[in-house]
């Protein structure tokens, strides 16, 4: 997976998203893989291409490091960048009711449906993610 993605001019970008959302994605926060991570789940958006990969460093029942890598587009790219920084030493507990609706109060713009479909990709990569986890599965 490549992390170098053509980026459309960020004036642009800011005045359809706003600036909080234009900001992670031209400077993403986490972007990258952990060695040896505990929770490691990859989900794609087959009707626009968008690919990311969550990966997570689990100590006890908190996680203590969140990663993501992959080819997404300006919303995905953000909401990825903004839920790992919000998951560094959050409970697994509540990792995993971690929703929608927080999520789209993290990135603090209204985004159109098939946008919010983009920004809930790194959501079910933590969830199904954690679930895998739950069931004993890497």
């Amino acid at each position: 997976m490549s992390d170098d993605v053509a980026k459309p001019p960020v004036g642009r970008s800011k005045a359809l998203y706003g600036e909080l959302i234009a900001e992670h994605w031209k400077r993403p926060r986490n972007q990258g893989a952990l060695e040896a991570p505990d929770v490691s789940r990859e989900e794609l958006n087959p009707l626009c291409g968008d690919r990311l990969r969550l990966e997570l460093k689990i100590a006890g029942e908190t996680i203590v490091a969140a990663r993501f890598r992959g080819d997404a587009c300006m919303v995905a790219t953000a909401a990825a960048s903004l839920l790992t920084t919000a998951l560094h030493g959050m409970p697994v507990a509540e990792a995993g009711a971690f929703d929608k609706e927080r999520l789209l109060a993290l990135l603090g713009a209204p985004l159109r449906p098939a946008r919010v479909a983009c920004a809930r990709l790194v959501l079910t990569a933590l969830h199904e993610g954690l679930k895998a986890r739950a069931g004993g599965v890497k």
